[in-house]
């Protein structure tokens, strides 16, 4: 008791001047935009469906045009961001002001867990404290956009949009063979810059985009490589290898693929149209089933089958090799299982007769000199055709539709050219892939900037990311929403150019305090932007701060997901003893959280305790809880402990024995700032009474007993776990 006393004691010390997730600086959706009035919920549709003019006139689907910079009162004639217009002509209107600016090292961290997801070294903070001119920051978001460790941050959040994991779910929840060739595609993207349209194209049309490159260069270049294994998004879907019904599941499979290319891509729910006309926006059963048509020739996920018992996959992975390397690979198998089948029927001695035996069963898993991925495949070029379900029943066919756009967004029909001889496909995909990711597509454009807007600020301009729908919240600044977009198609698609346009404004490098009493009664949820919002890490983010800050962080990127120890507990609530789950090497488990496998009926304990994404459907945002098993799983979690212990002795490394070098360095090394007065007497405190404690157990080495305690009191703290 006397521990947890002390303990307390420091984390409220150290967590003076920080505020809790629920203060009025905490990011949340903003209630409502400041200057609107009340939105009191979309109107019901009823009767037959029809497009009305008010339908079409929606603000979502009007062309995105790029908006005259507003002008503004005399004293913001000294901007240098064109964003920053935008936020202040709102401030103006309200006659509210912009908060100050934040500090160098609020700056820095704020920079750091944004674009890379880990802390910034105390040297860092210190370099810019000593220089923290425009010039400076521009070079360190610079420096930044150009680690490797910027795409394992962003990466990762483009994975909770596709649902990404690793396993199937339901109850054998079988592996999907190579899904982390995906994860690493998204990584390098990130990494490389690489265009949104071509992201975009690579993920719904890349076998069709690799069909045409292995045509005219007759082998497996890195950009072949890539559009292969981006098709991987059409493999993450939970499935289910025992259904009632493989029919109905396989529609329900396509349902999956269809709900999250509208979430991701489009930010629309077009997945409410499955059974009935959507209940509030102008998408049809008939839009549904349309959408549905570009995807109903992909070789399915599971086989067809009846009866008893689970079924067997579909052609879901692709050799990464030419034609030509498959072949001869396929033709050395056979010419040593021939030989093999030989020697055995040739044996007359029963042992002889065995060993052969044990040389054909490996020949018969001679393995491939080429690695494989998990796609998508089709059936051939002939389309299967696509029926309106009746209430989306599998076994209620009504009329066929052919495919098309949904129809409110007034996009001409489909052309679909001829396959050529001999194709692999149907090659609609790539028509409703070049349709997505047109600059004349309203929608894909203001939906990726308000993602990027929503991940610098906590909030995005529209504030459910993944519904620009009438179910979801209007936009707080449409202007500002606009410029993003119709700058982000005029620069090329290039993300890393609009991040430091976000990052180069004002608006970002505010300060997060609330203390503006007037602000907060004319917009206390901060839909105006007076002041940056304070945001709570992701669970990755604190798993991997903690092992950044003890030394600790492996940094070895791409390849086989890691498999981290979990305790037998957690192993107890799914069967996974023999299933795949070999703990990997302590080394290896100590890489970046974003390595780590996802299993959808196994989670990572700690992550899944601080709200990790859910796995089973696209996810914009996710959920933010306070809860006590978040507390004591912080407190008391083995890999926390782990942590503590390799913080402290990395601490005595750096600072010898000496007690007040010891807290100095701690808190240097985890917060970038020196203790306060206040904090330096609850250390030394907490410090005295761990040794004593620890002395009277007969504990070995009471001062590192003590110094790990003291140290998961730091990785403990608010202002470790929150971003200023």
């Amino acid at each position: 008791m006397k521990f947890l006393r002390q303990t307390t004691w420091l984390l409220l010390s150290a967590a003076v001047t920080f505020s809790p997730v629920d203060s009025p600086g905490a990011a949340r959706a903003p209630r409502q935009p400041a200057d609107t009035a009340p939105q009191t919920g979309p109107p019901l549709r009823s009767g037959n469906f029809t497009l009305s003019e008010a339908d079409r006139a929606y603000w979502a689907f009007q062309p995105v045009v790029r908006p005259a910079l507003p002008v503004l009162r005399p004293h913001a004639a000294r901007l240098t961001n064109p964003l920053d217009a935008f936020v202040l002509a709102r401030l103006d209107a309200k006659r509210l002001a912009m908060n100050p600016p934040a500090t160098p090292r609020e700056l820095v961290r704020r920079a750091f867990f944004d674009l890379l997801g880990l802390p910034p070294s105390p040297e860092e903070v210190a370099a810019f404290e000593r220089n923290p001119s425009d010039a400076a920051w521009e070079q360190l978001v610079d420096r930044l956009l150009a680690s490797p460790h910027y795409g394992e941050r962003w990466g990762r959040h483009w994975l909770d949009l596709v649902r990404y994991a690793e396993s199937n779910g339901y109850e054998r929840d079988g592996a999907k063979p190579n899904a982390w060739r995906y994860r690493d595609y998204v990584i390098e993207s990130f990494n490389s810059d690489k265009p949104y349209d071509r992201f975009i194209r690579e993920q719904l049309a890349g076998d069709e985009i690799a069909e045409e490159l292995m045509a005219r260069a007759a082998s497996a270049t890195r950009e072949w490589r890539e559009a292969v294994i981006a098709t991987g998004f059409y493999r993450l879907h939970v499935w289910d290898d025992e259904p009632d019904s493989t029919v109905v599941a396989e529609y329900d499979d396509l349902d999956d693929i269809l709900v999250t290319t509208g979430t991701a891509f489009l930010g629309l729910t077009i997945g409410c149209a499955r059974c009935h006309d959507h209940k509030f926006d102008p998408i049809s059963q008939t839009d549904y089933y349309s959408m549905l048509g570009f995807f109903r020739s992909i070789d399915p996920y599971g086989q067809h089958k009846t009866g008893g018992g689970g079924r067997g996959t579909g052609r879901i992975e692709k050799a990464l090799a030419t034609p030509e390397q498959l072949r001869r690979w396929e033709f050395e198998k056979a010419q040593r299982v021939e030989a093999a089948e030989k020697r055995v029927a040739e044996a007359a001695d029963a042992e002889v007769k065995k060993r052969w035996q044990a040389e054909l069963q490996q020949a018969k898993e001679f393995p491939p000199p080429f690695d494989f991925a998990l796609a998508v495949a089709e059936n051939g070029p002939k389309p299967t055709p696509t029926h309106l379900l009746a209430r989306g029943d599998a076994h209620s066919p009504r009329a066929e539709v052919s495919p098309a756009f949904p129809a409110v967004l007034g996009a001409p029909a489909p052309n679909f050219p001829e396959p050529p001889a001999g194709a692999a496909s149907t090659g609609r995909r790539r028509v409703l892939a070049e349709w997505i990711a047109s600059p004349q597509n309203p929608l894909t454009p203001r939906v990726m900037m308000n993602r990027l807007w929503q991940r610098h600020f906590g909030v995005g301009i529209v504030p459910t990311p993944d519904d620009f729908g009438q179910t979801g919240l209007r936009p707080t600044n449409p202007p500002l929403l606009d410029y993003l977009a119709s700058e982000f198609v005029a620069g090329g698609w290039r993300v890393k150019r609009m991040h430091r346009l976000i990052m180069t404004s004002r608006a970002y490098r505010m300060s997060s305090r609330s203390g503006n009493r007037h602000a907060l009664e004319v917009d206390e949820s901060n839909a105006l932007l007076w002041r940056q919002n304070l945001r709570r890490a992701e669970a990755e983010v604190i798993r991997d701060t903690m092992l950044a800050v003890s030394g600790a962080l492996n940094p070895k990127r791409g390849g086989p997901s890691v498999f981290p120890t979990l305790p037998k507990e957690v192993h107890g609530t799914q069967d996974s003893s023999g299933k795949g789950w070999a703990d990997s090497p302590p080394d290896e488990q100590n890489r970046r959280s974003v390595y780590l496998v996802v299993k959808r009926a196994l989670k990572v304990s700690l992550l899944e305790c601080l709200d990790f994404a859910n796995s089973a459907s696209p996810a914009g945002v996710r959920p933010i809880t306070t809860t006590a098993p978040q507390a004591l799983m912080l407190l008391n979690d083995s890999f926390v402990h782990a942590q503590a212990a390799a913080l402290a002795d990395r601490v005595t490394r750096d600072a010898g024995e000496r007690e007040e070098a010891q807290i100095e360095r701690a808190f240097r090394l985890v917060l970038q700032r020196q203790p306060t007065k206040s904090e330096r007497t609850s250390a030394r405190s907490l410090l005295s009474d761990q040794r004593e404690r620890a002395a009277t157990e007969g504990t070995p080495q009471p001062g590192r007993a003590a110094l790990k305690s003291f140290c998961r009191g730091l990785l403990n703290l608010n202002e470790m776990i929150y971003v200023d």
